[in-house]
């Protein structure tokens, strides 16, 4: 089932030098933005990670993984909820996600693996993501993702209320902490 659509998203572990792209066939939503790094923590971030009680994410300003998105807040509080982790963001400003390392040091490194290559199907595209190394040492895992993820979802206010969310001093609209409910 595709309709010629992939949604790429990434994970970039900077301590680690190591990526994990979930490539999505259905949409780009806050939904699959969470899936995406809730996959990759069950997967790789707990055994790399064992003793974590925390996780520290850097996120674009915009998009499935916006500073304004109640939807990306409301599934990053279910995921604290089951894994028990306090989760921190910090969003990009808007017009400054090209500073943001997974551009440079994934993503580039990706569209140069893949450059002059047809991509001719998804597992194509996974295994040339999931292919890609670095002499630095970069390790990229990648994953299909047939999951439909529904677009146009509202969050209510009771749902808005429920999310367990400290905004921080500096910018509290672009840096905040959600934690587990109790």
């Amino acid at each position: 089932k595709t309709n010629g659509k992939a949604s790429p998203y990434g994970i970039y572990d900077i301590v680690n030098n190591r990526g994990w792209v979930n490539v999505g066939i259905s949409s780009d939503t806050a939904s699959f933005a969470v899936f995406s790094i809730k996959d990759w923590w069950n997967e790789e971030g707990r055994k790399l990670y064992p003793s974590a009680k925390r996780l520290y994410i850097n996120a674009d300003g915009g998009g499935s993984n916006g500073s304004r998105n109640s939807l990306w807040k409301l599934e990053l509080q279910n995921f604290c909820n089951e894994s028990g982790l306090d989760i921190y963001i910090s969003h990009f400003p808007p017009g400054t996600s090209k500073w943001n390392k997974i551009e440079h040091r994934l993503f580039a490194i990706i569209s140069k693996n893949w450059r002059a290559k047809p991509l001719t199907s998804l597992s194509v595209m996974v295994s040339l993501i999931g292919g890609t190394t670095t002499t630095t040492g970069l390790v990229v895992k990648a994953k299909l993702d047939e999951k439909d993820y529904i677009t146009g979802r509202k969050v209510t206010e009771e749902e808005k209320n429920k999310i367990n969310i400290k905004r921080m001093d500096f910018h509290g609209e672009w840096n905040y902490k959600i934690s587990p409910n109790l």
